[in-house]
């Protein structure tokens, strides 16, 4: 599991594709949707939107919403 560089906090797979599309596509360490949005003073509801934008467009570092 990868934890946040920051805080320690267990990261999401949404989480480390932001930060791989924001920061760095190499990227092996990781920063939590908190920590990323003191990075760049945005707030996490922003970011979220980011997320979906991305997954929208069919970014493949978002994994595609399941359906209930």
């Amino acid at each position: 599991m990868a934890r946040c560089i920051q805080c320690g906090k267990t990261l999401t797979s949404d989480e480390i594709g932001l930060y791989k599309k924001l920061v760095n596509r190499g990227a092996t360490e990781y920063m939590c949707i908190t920590c990323l949005g003191k990075r760049f003073r945005c707030s996490e509801e922003r970011l979220r939107e980011k997320i979906e934008e991305f997954r929208a467009m069919g970014c493949m570092l978002f994994a595609a919403k399941k359906e209930n």
